[in-house]
């Protein structure tokens, strides 16, 4: 009976680690998929300064002067927190991304 008892609670253990780890997989799921959306807004995207971490042909880092931070025109994906994870899961059922 104490075989089946330690056996017993390494399944449940086991099954736990299972279940508590299942949602972490789901979020860096989410957080690559979002950050292939990020590499194919930028891919797409014709300029030197898209994103504010971005640099201009002049060495100097783009800020406030990229398509990101200006209204109109342009708006490249640039940060995960933009992309919410409803867009992120619609995005990876129209590309079919496991």
């Amino acid at each position: 009976m104490g075989i089946r008892l330690t056996s017993t609670w390494c399944a449940a253990l086991i099954m736990l680690l299972v279940f508590a780890v299942a949602p972490l997989h789901a979020k860096e799921d989410l957080g690559t998929v979002k950050q292939r959306m990020i590499r194919e807004s930028l891919s797409k995207y014709h300029g030197n300064c898209p994103c504010p971490y971005n640099y201009a042909s002049n060495g100097s880092q783009c800020g406030a002067r990229s398509a990101y931070s200006r209204p109109g025109g342009a708006a490249p994906l640039c940060y995960a927190n933009d992309i919410s994870d409803e867009e992120a899961l619609q995005w990876q059922k129209t590309h079919k991304v496991d």
